[in-house]
């Protein structure tokens, strides 16, 4: 076979909030450095919803989305040589970097100014092949089946980045905005150092997740926590419950914007939002370390990944029932004819 059936974002029309399209593709070919590998899951992450409407600016014409991929490496490109065929490795967002510029050379690659990502600057994982330059790839550990291990490669590395971020003191108290596919994991990390958490989302199956998952409270996104917050991470991409989350924090609280998109951010009240030394951060994609390091802590901490596997065949729906809110923890997409 030289073709396959994948996801495209198209054009929206009137009567497409959602405009993803079957497409006949040729299989991609490795190109040097890169790896093919046929996909056996590929999770629903919030910011391909983001690519498909049009909340992000378009990168590349009728691009595959998905950047939770896990596969098997089935064919080297030239030079590459970190893999070999039947590898099961993960393919996420941070796809490539310049290395040379001051942010890759501080560490600090997320923030390179040349920095491409899987599904948006490049084809992605809706698809039952994609191709991946090998240094950017994963090793997974075999503790997770691939549907369990596709959340964790966007939405558990963001998480983990946006806990750092947020600069949670040692058990001290946390608040969730938001309880997704993120957040559900970056909760248990959270409880496992000792953390109090607090969540406070919309929907019922969010909550009794929660609930499950330890959080010392639940409640709606515009109720107060039962405490002042040490720190808070917002995951809804909702800019109207900045003020809410800020207004929770404790003096010398941070709050940290975990999304790639928000929606606009009411203006804010100095003294009732940030005075006493209140922290407002943004997160921009993560490092390659952020990554390795969360891998090596879901693994030994036994983290629970609640998933939702749906065909890849419905990718379309799987993105409407994200929005709506109908997804328990993350939606996974498993290419058809696969177990």
């Amino acid at each position: 076979m030289s073709t396959m059936q994948a996801w495209v974002v198209d054009e929206p029309g009137p009567l497409r909030r959602h405009p993803l399209v079957r497409a006949e593709l040729p299989i991609p070919e490795p190109g040097p450095g890169e790896v093919l590998v046929r996909v056996r899951a590929c999770g629903v992450c919030r910011t391909d919803l983001h690519v498909a409407t049009g909340d992000l600016p378009r990168h590349r014409h009728r691009v595959v989305p998905g950047h939770e991929v896990v596969g098997e490496v089935a064919l080297l490109g030239e030079g590459a040589h970190r893999f070999v065929p039947g590898d099961r490795v993960g393919v996420a967002w941070l796809r490539a970097t310049c290395g040379s510029c001051r942010w890759c050379r501080s560490g600090r690659e997320n923030l390179c100014p040349a920095s491409r990502h899987t599904g948006w600057d490049a084809d992605g994982g809706y698809a039952p092949w994609t191709v991946a330059p090998e240094a950017f790839a994963y090793r997974l550990p075999a503790s997770f089946d691939d549907v369990e291990a596709a959340p964790l490669l966007c939405a558990g590395i963001i998480g983990y980045r946006s806990l750092r971020r947020a600069e949670l003191p040692p058990g001290g108290r946390l608040g969730i905005y938001g309880f997704g596919a993120s957040a559900h994991l970056t909760a248990q990390v959270a409880v496992a150092q000792g953390a109090e958490v607090h969540v406070l989302t919309r929907g019922a199956g969010a909550r009794a997740l929660a609930e499950e998952l330890g959080a010392a409270s639940v409640g709606g996104p515009h109720d107060a926590p039962p405490f002042p917050l040490d720190a808070a991470i917002l995951f809804a991409p909702a800019g109207e419950l900045v003020p809410v989350a800020l207004e929770a924090l404790s003096p010398g609280g941070t709050l940290a914007l975990a999304g790639i998109h928000l929606s606009d951010v009411p203006v804010l009240d100095y003294q009732r939002h940030l005075f006493r030394e209140r922290t407002l951060r943004s997160v921009t994609s993560n490092t390659r370390q952020d990554g390795e390091e969360f891998l090596l802590l879901a693994e030994r901490l036994g983290v629970r990944v609640a998933t939702t596997p749906v065909a890849l065949a419905e990718a379309d729906r799987a993105l409407e029932d994200l929005e709506a809110g109908r997804v328990r923890g993350a939606a996974v997409l498993v290419p058809d004819g696969l177990p």
